[in-house]
């Protein structure tokens, strides 16, 4: 039970998050679905989390930010400009992580509902993919 806790407390953390939990918890041992499933249930508590406060977040973020950006940061608003909301947040995971996607949306104009229903399956469409791709990848190795 413990390891399912650090599955779900390592993909709520920002930059840890389903990418590295999520074949961490697999090649570890434990059961593949139930890895999945803590590790969206995780990501998916600290994005909601991040969209219901996002009004005290953004502020905190912009006192943090006002010396520089991050290079996640210029990321996210690349991929804001060619892909809208849709498409940052779809490839947020990989590229910037689901939470900066899911702020620097909102930030742009993005409403809540269209940020928690695009986050939501992004992160259960990612965390299927690299579930699956870390299982089956895992199988090869040992076969």
């Amino acid at each position: 039970m413990l390891e399912y806790l650090l599955i779900f407390l390592g993909a709520a953390v920002p930059w840890f998050e389903i990418a590295l939990v999520i074949p961490l918890g697999i090649l570890s041992g434990l059961n593949p679905l139930l890895v999945i499933f803590v590790a969206f249930i995780g990501n998916m508590a600290t994005i909601l989390a991040l969209i219901i406060g996002y009004d005290k977040c953004k502020q905190w973020l912009a006192k943090r930010n006002e010396k520089r950006q991050s290079k996640r940061e210029d990321k996210a608003r690349t991929l804001w400009n060619k892909y809208g909301l849709p498409g940052m947040v779809m490839l947020g995971p990989i590229f910037v992580g689901s939470h900066i996607a899911a702020f620097i949306g909102m930030t742009l104009g993005a409403t809540r509902q269209a940020t928690l229903a695009w986050s939501t399956f992004s992160i259960g469409a990612w965390s299927l993919a690299i579930g699956t791709l870390t299982v089956l990848g895992f199988d090869i190795f040992t076969n």
